[in-house]
């Protein structure tokens, strides 16, 4: 399935939330929403340029799933190595965040009690 770019996007509030959390408020800087919106384009075209590097990457390792390792190979083939700390520790972040996730699913599944009984509770 091909898809073009104008199907892909970014939530636009997602982006004006991260660009006013960078920006300083004392620079009196604004942000236009063409800005936002070009900004949203080059996002999504530098999303698109890694995942297919990390595609071809992976298929040459025969494998099906693309992972963190094939995502840091595609960002030091294509150039930008310096981005590779930054993604290692934010991958590690969601690892640690996911398993805290875990852990709170598991708490509830293995605690023996009939969900009808954990309503209960929590109604009270």
């Amino acid at each position: 399935m091909i898809v073009g770019n104008d199907d892909l996007s970014l939530p636009k509030a997602t982006v004006q939330k991260i660009v006013t959390e960078i920006l300083p408020p004392s620079a009196g800087v604004a942000f236009s929403k063409e800005a936002r919106d070009l900004l949203i384009e080059c996002c999504v075209e530098f999303i698109t340029l890694i995942s297919s590097e990390a595609n071809e990457i992976s298929e040459k390792e025969a494998k099906k799933t693309i992972a963190c390792d094939h995502i840091t190979k595609a960002l030091e083939q294509l150039g930008f190595a310096d981005y590779v700390p930054a993604v290692l520790e934010a991958a590690a972040e969601h690892k640690e965040v996911q398993k805290g996730r875990e852990k709170k699913a598991n708490k509830f599944a293995n605690s023996q009690i009939p969900l009808e009984e954990l309503e209960r509770m929590q109604r009270e």
